[in-house]
């Protein structure tokens, strides 16, 4: 039995096997915000029980572009040669927007950092995505709280 989050939504979706070399750096970057936020959500919450508005607030610091940009460069090191080109991909595709609270270079990066979560997301690789978001957000955390 397969638990990886990808798999069960294909199969019971009744989705179609992809073929995930056609899907461009800003689709990848689409569903890797999705599923990025959706882990943070899941942390924050399990954190405690509170009011939403602060649950919002604290789940916001964590996927907004400049903290993912940042984020990026503490598990940089840690990444495969793979995963640095699936990177490199989502920050140099150029995208039409950007976040209005970061600048572009900000945005680019982040865009990377989307694309590499979810081009592990999408390869099945949902335990490599969890420890490199692990290991970012707890670095994070840990320089934010000493601040």
């Amino acid at each position: 039995m397969n638990s990886d989050i990808f798999e069960i939504i294909k199969q019971n979706m009744d989705l179609d096997d992809i073929n995930i070399t056609e899907y461009s750096p800003l689709t990848l970057a689409y569903i890797g915000d999705g599923i990025y936020e959706i882990v943070i959500r899941t942390v924050i919450v399990d954190e405690a029980n509170r009011q939403v508005n602060k649950i919002h607030k604290a789940a916001s610091n964590l996927v907004k572009a400049g903290t993912q940009a940042k984020m990026i460069h503490y598990i940089m090191d840690d990444l495969t040669d793979e995963e640095l080109t699936i990177y490199k991909r989502g920050r140099n595709a150029k995208a039409v927007t950007r976040a209005k609270n970061a600048s572009m270079s900000e945005y680019r990066t982040a865009t990377g950092f989307e694309a590499l979560m979810g081009w592990l997301y999408l390869t099945g690789q949902s335990e490599r995505m969890m420890k490199l978001i692990k290991k970012s957000v707890t670095v994070f955390t840990a320089e934010d709280n000493n601040k």
